[in-house]
């Protein structure tokens, strides 16, 4: 069949997605990209956050018109949402004919094929159910980049998140399967592979005893043809001896982490269920900076949690400006149904999560501008990303950029590069959250 696919929310959704692709195509199947000429549908869909949620509804209901008017045949939903709402969405979306839940995925073609044969299918495994993994992905970020999904679930519960009751509890994928996952993807062409979990720093722990993303790391390393590895989503309080020594040691590791830290006031971390204090975090990132001088720090926040004071944003606006974090998301607070803080008193009217989140990022801009200027005259390594339609320059990211989510080098040069080449690139200006350059004299791929 022709299949048009859909896949919404993060990176780890994409992984799962990328998993679908590569049964769907090794059985035959056609993936195109032209909806209206699809003979079947699939949505991996999230719903995270209300925007995400809406999203999703959306997209599901945009193309059940090409299941009810169109050359469409079957209509497939999988993911978060399918999870979390599989009764209303084969209720009330007639069009849908076969659903999955998150721990279900493997089960596409099983899906597919009933639904072509007229009989709605439905499939949700157990939520702790770990799936096996063994197809080989269809990579869809171009070659040159790919996630590797290191664990699945989540035990930590915080008050706002509904990620354990959709994903279930931490589980960690077996090393052996990661390495091969990593070799296959090295093999078609990825040179940077970027490690993504609901939490990374706790790999292990449940399989071997003990953490030991620190010695997945080192056998990563290893791989032929990969360049860069890129660790994220490190909850603080998890960071220990073991990985920052390997970070310091493996020169493929990018001395970049992503610590989602959500706040800064004690009070709204204890509300949050969140497990540090505003002193802890302060001593993190002290230690790894003091460890590793070059690393890159990037954050998240959440502003507008219930019972957030203007004094608990005040102390949040202090701790951004004295921490200086290289790398800022701000995100206001939604509510989900069936978490703990979706009925705490004192919720913050939706104008004033906004303020305080524009106030943020407008002290996060200046910033990310002074660290840009503090690079000019330095020379970085940078990945090629594309090419600036009608001009010579490139697109490229430094160690310190993740896709998708951090910012650009602009690269002038009247070289010929490639996707996915390396470039030594010397820093000649900057950008509120970007850098501009030219090519080194001296440049290697």
């Amino acid at each position: 069949m022709k299949i048009f696919f859909v896949s919404l929310g993060c990176d780890k959704n994409l992984s799962d997605s990328e998993e679908m692709l590569g049964l769907l195509t090794k059985n035959g199947h056609e993936i195109i990209d032209e909806e209206e000429k699809a003979e079947a549908i699939i949505i991996n869909t999230c719903c995270f956050i209300n925007d995400a949620k809406e999203e999703s509804v959306e997209t599901i209901l945009e193309m059940a018109e090409y299941r009810k008017n169109g050359n469409c045949r079957v209509l497939i939903v999988t993911g978060c949402m399918a999870q979390r709402y599989q009764k209303e969405i084969l209720d009330e979306i007639s069009e849908v004919d076969a659903i999955l839940g998150t721990t279900s995925y493997e089960d596409i073609l099983k899906a597919l094929n009933e639904a072509e044969a007229g009989r709605r299918y439905q499939e949700f495994k157990d939520i702790n159910y770990l799936p096996a993994g063994k197809g080989s992905r269809v990579l869809t970020t171009g070659g040159h980049y790919g996630y590797l999904k290191i664990a699945e679930g989540c035990d930590k519960h915080c008050t706002y998140c509904i990620i354990p009751s959709l994903r279930g509890k931490f589980r960690s994928v077996p090393m052996e399967r990661l390495l091969s996952q990593a070799q296959d993807m090295a093999e078609k062409g990825v040179k940077e592979l970027i490690l993504v979990a609901q939490e990374t720093t706790l790999y292990g722990k449940d399989l071997y005893g003990k953490k030991t993303l620190h010695l997945l790391l080192k056998e990563l390393c290893k791989i032929r043809g990969i360049r860069w590895i890129r660790v994220l989503y490190c909850y603080p309080e998890e960071i220990y001896e073991d990985l920052i020594q390997v970070m310091k040691e493996e020169k493929k590791i990018c001395h970049y982490l992503d610590l989602p830290i959500q706040h800064a006031s004690d009070r709204i971390l204890k509300r949050m269920g969140r497990r540090t204090t505003k002193a802890e975090l302060q001593g993190i990132v002290s230690r790894l900076r003091e460890e590793i001088p070059d690393i890159i720090l990037r954050t998240t926040l959440i502003t507008g949690f219930p019972g957030e004071t203007l004094e608990d944003h005040e102390e949040l606006m202090e701790f951004v400006n004295e921490m200086e974090f290289d790398r800022l998301g701000v995100f206001t607070y939604s509510p989900e149904e069936d978490t703990p803080a979706a009925s705490m008193p004192d919720q913050i009217p939706e104008e004033i999560k906004e303020e305080r989140r524009d106030e943020l990022m407008e002290l996060q801009q200046e910033i990310s501008l002074d660290k840009g200027n503090s690079r000019i005259g330095q020379e970085l390594m940078v990945m090629i990303e594309g090419r600036l339609s009608g001009e010579s320059a490139y697109i490229g990211r430094t160690y310190g950029d993740a896709p998708k989510v951090d910012g650009y080098i602009f690269v002038q040069t009247g070289e010929l590069l490639m996707i996915g080449d390396f470039a030594r690139v010397k820093v000649t200006g900057a950008l509120e959250y970007d850098l501009i350059g030219v090519l080194s004299d001296e440049y290697t791929e």
